[in-house]
């Protein structure tokens, strides 16, 4: 007698009384990224080395709860709810009140595009942001990710995330700022400094980011106490520490 042979995916979903498919539905929903918001089912399947079948039960049931939509050549992007969902997070955060005013001055001030980053694992996401009204600008938008491992914002999030900091991030850690020239990308510079809440707990980076040729050494120089006193202000509102803050910006001026 010839043995069915039984998707093994579908087996432990059963055994594991739905976790593990709720598991694989968000292991699913992470295989998109900001380079990459359409995907075939087999770089699905790549991605995160689940057979296709399983694959396709828990996108039909991501797409019927509008999570991803399945596209006209059959390749899926997501859909309208992690919008929603983004959306709600963004307003959870008493944040946005006292943060949008402060991006618009920083833009103001320094012409340059303003945002505010939060740490996500091994990724930054851009919470809120301002940009400039001019035609040279940095543009990214309210959702984006990227690596940690690079950017001044990347440096800051990972210099006051960690409970032991290496000595590449020591000095950040001293200094309370971050620069950031060409990393991810070539022609990209970016300013970044710590926002805490409830003493000394980060709450994100705040940060200025524009092209190389505008954004020099000496402009990023300019800007540092400006952004360290934006950090305060938001910081206070947070209830976070900003005494080491203070003294930095004092000691610069």
């Amino acid at each position: 007698m010839t043995k069915s042979i039984q998707d093994p995916d579908s087996q432990m979903d059963k055994q594991n009384s739905g976790v593990a498919a709720v598991d694989r539905a968000l292991l699913i929903l992470d295989a998109f990224d900001i380079d990459s918001p359409v995907l075939s089912l087999a770089e699905i399947s790549r991605r995160t080395k689940l057979y296709k079948s399983t694959i396709l039960r828990l996108l039909s049931s991501l797409e019927r709860h509008g999570y991803v939509v399945r596209n006209e050549d059959g390749q899926f992007s997501l859909g309208i709810t992690p919008l929603k969902l983004s959306r709600i997070y963004q307003n959870s955060f008493k944040l946005k009140d006292v943060l949008y005013p402060i991006l618009e001055r920083i833009t103001k001030e320094t012409g340059e595009t303003s945002s505010f980053y939060i740490l996500d694992n091994d990724k930054r996401v851009v919470l809120f942001r301002i940009e400039p009204a001019r035609s040279v600008k940095v543009s990214i938008s309210e959702g984006d990710t990227f690596p940690v491992n690079v950017g001044a914002s990347g440096k800051i999030l990972r210099a006051f995330s960690q409970t032991e900091v290496d000595e590449n991030l020591q000095q950040i850690q001293n200094q309370f700022w971050a620069s950031s020239f060409g990393e991810r990308d070539p022609e990209t510079s970016s300013l970044s400094v710590p926002v805490f809440s409830n003493g000394r707990q980060l709450q994100g980076a705040l940060t200025i980011s524009g092209p190389s040729e505008r954004l020099t050494q000496e402009k990023i120089a300019e800007n540092i106490s400006l952004l360290l006193e934006c950090s305060i202000q938001v910081s206070k509102y947070l209830g976070g520490e900003i005494s080491a803050l203070i003294k930095l910006i004092n000691n610069i001026k």
